[in-house]
């Protein structure tokens, strides 16, 4: 079974990594860091402390990671923590908001000897991997060197679930190599005994990214970073976080004909992928509106559009926004995540594809604190802002929402703590 498990992998290495890497290096200009990536650059740790492996593949799982870190290091102090990523951003971000890690470095490529010579350099008691992060070398490996394996807000789409249950045969070994599995949800649970996987081996934790701890905005904070941005107190603010191609024509579109109906309404864009810029400029381009960029704002400069093309300040945003639509959901793409606005207390909107954090936002459409738009008259009524006392109301109660769903830290703090020490305290 592990000769198929090889030979995928080998296509995947001679097609699919190097694409991935070619557009790193030639399209985004960035390094490699292959020797990393190979295993041959991890320093060697000297100490005999409990050392934890965990591995998140990019910026989201970084970002939902951070309380628990945090509350590793308060918990076990002495504890020493071990933090790879897959991508250059991921990296970046868990550079910034991961302080507390101990060795930061790209995972190792899924082949015996890299895995092997960072095992041997790290000398993990665990492996964590978030998600749904299952790598067949690297899961053969820790087995056969004897670190447990502990996935963490474990989610199994509807799709992985019904290809894992299809080719239940190849993935019932894979997935035995995993020691405990923490799941967002029951439906993550049922797709992975439906994989082959033992239900004594699975807990429903609840989902890490409901742990957001942002920093603090109040009013006074916000009312000077609204001066900072020219945004006058009368003006009305919608922010359109993570906007995937295809999208910003349509809120384009429902833009012009709110403004058509009320003038004091300014939008924020935020593309998700920074070379997407120039096409959400043109996207107004025939337009009396004043459209700008952030990294070009001057103070006292007024504007209807502004482009936010800064890394990492998506979040202040959240925090003045009147409405708050989160993107990747008006296209099939999946949706982004829609804890932000709510941590800030603000009515939130999304369109139709949302499968990504489908359990979340299935949550808070039916707690009355998100709504789906579907067509543009949909997305107009949305910019319009009409009843504002009903966007506060939505605002409080995406705010309880998110509060009631907390509680996988200390879940997840607990499996690690039992697997560590031998016990079932999870």
């Amino acid at each position: 079974m592990y000769v198929v498990y090889s030979l995928v992998l080998g296509l995947a290495f001679l097609f699919v990594i190097p694409a991935y890497f070619i557009r790193l290096r030639v399209l985004k200009r960035e390094p490699l860091y292959l020797a990393e990536r190979l295993g041959l650059d991890i320093r060697s740790r000297s100490s005999n402390t409990p050392c934890l492996w965990i591995h998140a593949v990019s910026v989201g799982e970084v970002l939902s990671l951070q309380h628990l870190v945090r509350s590793l290091k308060s918990k076990f102090p002495g504890w020493e923590i071990a933090f790879s990523t897959l991508t250059n951003t991921g990296y970046r971000m868990a550079t910034s908001k991961l302080p507390d890690v101990d060795h930061l470095f790209f995972v190792p490529f899924d082949f015996a000897r890299p895995v092997r010579r960072v095992l041997r350099s790290l000398r993990p008691d665990l492996l964590v991997l978030v998600e749904s992060e299952f790598w067949p070398r690297l899961l053969r490996e820790a087995r056969r060197s004897h670190v447990p394996v502990l996935v963490v807000n474990g989610r199994i789409s509807e799709r992985t679930g019904r290809r894992l249950k299809r080719l239940r045969v190849f993935a019932r070994p894979l997935l035995k190599n995993v020691d405990v599995f923490l799941v967002q949800s029951a439906q993550d649970r049922e797709r992975l005994e439906a994989a082959g996987v033992s239900g004594d081996r699975i807990s429903v934790a609840g989902n890490l990214k409901c742990e957001t701890r942002l920093p603090a905005y109040g009013p006074d904070a916000v009312r000077a970073f609204k001066a900072e941005l020219s945004i006058s107190a009368d003006q009305k603010v919608l922010v359109a976080g993570s906007i995937h191609p295809g999208e910003e024509e349509r809120l384009g579109r429902a833009f012009r004909d709110a403004r058509a109906r009320r003038t004091d309404l300014v939008l924020v864009l935020a593309p998700r992928h920074p070379d997407k810029f120039v096409n959400v400029e043109r996207v107004f381009g025939n337009d009396p509106f004043v459209v700008r960029r952030k990294s070009r704002l001057e103070r006292g400069q007024s504007w209807d559009v502004l482009i936010l093309d800064t890394f990492g300040e998506l979040t202040r945003f959240y925090a003045l926004a009147d409405v708050a639509f989160i993107g990747g959901s008006l296209i099939p793409w999946g949706g982004q995540n829609l804890l932000e606005p709510a941590y800030y207390g603000k009515p939130i909107f999304f369109g139709p594809h949302m499968k990504n954090f489908a359990d979340l936002a299935d949550a808070f459409v039916r707690g009355g604190a998100a709504k789906v738009v579907e067509s543009d008259r949909d997305l107009a009524e949305m910019f319009r802002m009409a009843d504002l006392d009903g966007l506060r109301s939505m605002g409080e109660r995406a705010r309880a929402m998110l509060t009631s769903l907390q509680g996988a830290t200390d879940i997840t703090l607990a499996a690690i703590e039992g697997i560590l020490g031998h016990g079932q305290t999870y």
